[in-house]
């Protein structure tokens, strides 16, 4: 299961040279060398090896695994497979087992049909037979003709309390009464109750399905299917941030939309940390500061759900004095931000900047009042 696998490198790599790190991913995946400048379109690899395996392989706290999983389920719905491929592989050499990556793969057909899924199962079990991994592999299936509907009802309840009867009703025939247990017997009872990969696991690499196909309305519902089954919005997150660079940026910013309103819809405003930070900068490092402080403020609102303000003044007299809003969704938000990369970066780079740093916590007089 992908809860308690290896560490992934982006954990403990956050202090280094994106360079350094995209070198050391790149080799534990595919063991061989990254930035070679060799081939026919170098400057591109280049571009695209830094970026992905050097960024945002250490965005969130993702493991390796995780990180593999969800690139492979991503270029099987896309169906690039010659990608999926060489992924497969790297997923194989960071711990994923031949059962679980069989599992990721036989989770899309659900979402994107048998066709598609089975070019992918093509596509893996060419490496299972150059690994030389014995084909067919274990069965995983945990249900019978008799048990597929009550399983496939429970995991669904946990999961989407309701159904999907109210999206339903009202279909021609009464059709949609069919769909509804397809959904309950096949979807749920079939593929969702399967061994190898966990609940909590498939939750994830749905999500990740979904946002690649840009399923807006299934994006929001399965917010609350992942959190149902124990991901938390920081995962969620880190996992779409993942597909990024496969899928690109319009599909995973509308995915990372509906997180943030999904996210700030279920945290009451109460709970809202909300701060004045006061800083006085160096005067002849302004323009410095400000280029750093506007690279973590537009990183923290684009990838963390739970930072919701960040808005920076400076007095028009005195431009080195700067002012921060900044509101939390709660104090575990906050806590969460101080730990990300790019605000370690920050600290990191403006410490030698800023001479003075007052911090106010503030009671907000409106709870719940949006910035417009």
């Amino acid at each position: 299961m992908l809860a308690g696998s290896l560490s992934a490198m982006a954990q403990t790599t956050h202090n280094m040279d994106r360079i350094e790190v995209c070198k050391q991913n790149y080799h534990t995946l595919f063991g061989g060398e990254a930035l070679t400048g060799q081939g026919t379109d170098p400057e591109m690899m280049d571009i695209l090896q830094k970026f992905i395996f050097g960024e945002v392989f250490q965005t969130g706290e993702l493991t390796l695994k995780q990180r593999e999983m969800i690139t492979c389920i991503t270029l099987a719905t896309m169906q690039t497979l010659p990608q999926l491929k060489a992924h497969a592989g790297a997923a194989l050499n960071v711990g994923v087992t031949p059962e679980e990556l069989r599992e990721v793969i036989y989770l899309t057909a659900p979402f994107i049909g048998f066709p598609r899924m089975l070019n992918a199962v093509g596509t893996v079990n060419e490496v299972f037979k150059e690994r030389g991994i014995s084909l067919p592999l274990e069965k995983q299936g945990m249900v019978t003709e008799e048990t597929r509907h009550e399983t496939g009802k429970t995991i669904q309840d946990t999961l989407y309390p309701g159904g999907i009867s109210e999206v339903m009703a009202g279909i021609p025939g009464n059709l949609g009464e069919d769909v509804e247990q397809f959904l309950t017997d096949y979807f749920f009872g079939e593929i969702y109750s399967r061994g190898a990969l966990d609940l909590k696991t498939r939750e994830l690499l749905g999500y990740c399905v979904l946002t690649t196909l840009e399923a807006e309305s299934q994006l929001q519902s399965h917010y609350y299917g992942n959190i149902n089954a124990g991901n938390t919005p920081e995962v969620l997150t880190a996992a779409v941030i993942q597909c990024l660079p496969y899928i690109g940026f319009p599909a995973a910013i509308k995915a990372l939309r509906i997180i943030k309103q999904a996210y700030i819809g279920s945290v009451p405003a109460e709970n809202n940390l909300v701060r004045l930070s006061k800083i006085t900068v160096d005067p002849t490092q302004l323009n410095a500061y400000n280029a750093c402080l506007k690279e973590e403020i537009e990183a923290s609102l684009r990838i963390e759900p739970g930072v919701l303000t960040l808005y920076a003044v400076a007095e028009k007299e005195v431009p080195n004095k700067i002012t921060i809003l900044e509101i939390y969704a709660d104090r575990t938000a906050y806590e969460n931000h101080l730990k990300t990369p790019h605000f370690r970066k920050y600290k990191q780079d403006t410490l030698k900047m800023v001479e003075n740093l007052e911090l106010i916590d503030t009671t907000p007089l409106i709870p719940g009042l949006k910035i417009k």
